[in-house]
């Protein structure tokens, strides 16, 4: 559950580095979210799920 509130928190501020910095209007952002929800709905969820669960598992089993 951690891992999750953190990718919401840092896709937020991607979200908002976007808007200030790039040019991305407010529209745009809400489109994105919705496409999020949707996503969320749909019966791709549970893969996308797992591919962001080995994606972190994977970046944290790398060894510096």
């Amino acid at each position: 559950m951690a891992l999750s509130i953190s990718v919401v928190v840092l896709l937020a501020i991607v979200v908002f580095l976007l808007i200030r910095k790039s040019g991305l209007k407010g529209g745009h952002a809400v489109v994105c979210m919705l496409l999020g929800f949707y996503l969320a709905s749909s019966s791709i969820a549970p893969t996308i799920s797992e591919v962001t669960s080995n994606v972190s598992s994977m970046i944290g089993g790398i060894k510096f």
